[in-house]
């Protein structure tokens, strides 16, 4: 794949960012759902490429573009597979929580991994966490190796956890192991991906989550340098089937960063709302500010672009 193209995709991220904006706060999170996917499509159909949607915005029977399957892109250029979340966090959006962004993963044909809309046992951790860290052990083994890596106290490691009933167990064993933990209304892959910014108040995501939304913060932490560990959890037997039509016939896999992400992928995010990883759409007038990352695994090169959108100059979203 030519580097360029993640710097193209950002085209697409940047457009569903702003076009969902203008419902923040509004209560709609069908409209910002709508204006981002559309505004989305038709960037990535200027893009040249031959772009197939591997993970999109559900099946051609229940999403009218951006579907699983779509084939995106002018057809001339590279043969790609594309993830995508036009808006993740359309709820988010509606009531102007944090956390919610657009993205899009791109890999070569076949290394990004297949699942269903189901759910997954997540732990990601930035760079100092490679080798550190185990889904299958204890959460309090892994604080204890991951403050170790980062010579801090376990006291001093801060854990984001969606808060959520199933969860009450794990954010007890959390903090009963000394670590403080940042709540997530929702939001869990704006955090897996900011475990890779130095910077970041989130040092670990731990708990069960989207799968699709897993499988593109494992596209974002690959090309930083971090960690993931993954296991599917489906709600019920009609995903556990969809899983198994899918060829996952183990559920009890472990998957690594490297089975969900290929070597060669590259990912591109827009804030919608400012969040732990990129700040927020800010309009002005006749124009707006957007935050963005542009990452590449092959190079692990990680561009943050600020831009300034004049919409006497481009279309208005």
């Amino acid at each position: 794949m030519e580097r360029n193209l993640a710097l193209e995709v950002v085209r697409a991220t940047e457009a569903a960012a702003l076009a969902s904006a203008r419902f923040i706060g509004k209560g709609d999170e069908r409209m910002a759902d709508r204006a981002a996917c559309d505004a989305m499509r038709k960037t990535l159909n200027s893009i040249a490429m031959d772009g197939k949607i591997v993970i999109g915005e559900g099946t051609q029977d229940d999403a009218e573009f951006l579907y699983t399957g779509e084939i995106v892109g002018t057809g001339a250029g590279p043969e790609v597979d594309i993830a995508l979340d036009a808006l993740e966090g359309s709820i988010i959006t509606a009531t102007g929580g944090p956390n919610a962004l657009a993205c899009v993963a791109v890999s070569e044909r076949n290394k990004i991994l297949l699942c269903p809309d189901t759910y997954m046992d997540k732990i990601a951790t930035g760079p100092s966490g490679r080798g550190v860290i185990d889904i299958d052990r204890s959460p309090a083994d892994n604080l204890k190796a991951l403050a170790e890596a980062k010579t801090v106290y376990v006291e001093d490691l801060r854990i984001a956890i969606l808060d959520r009933p199933r969860h009450e167990k794990l954010i007890a064993e959390v903090r009963r192991a000394g670590a403080g933990i940042k709540m997530l209304t929702a939001g869990d892959l704006s955090a897996a991906i900011a475990t890779t910014r130095p910077e970041s108040e989130i040092d670990m995501l731990i708990g069960v989550g989207g799968a699709h939304q897993g499988v593109l913060a494992a596209a974002a932490i690959r090309s930083a340098g971090g960690e993931m560990q993954c296991r599917f959890v489906p709600r019920n037997s009609e995903e556990a089937e969809a899983c198994l039509a899918m060829g996952i016939m183990d559920l009890k896999h472990r998957y690594t960063l490297e089975e969900l992400a290929g070597d060669n992928v590259m990912f591109a995010a827009t804030g919608v709302t400012t969040g732990d990883y990129l700040r927020g759409v800010r309009f002005f007038s006749g124009g707006a500010m957007t935050n963005s990352v542009v990452m590449r695994s092959k190079t692990r090169t990680i561009r943050f672009i600020e831009a300034i959108h004049h919409f006497d100059f481009k279309p208005e979203y």
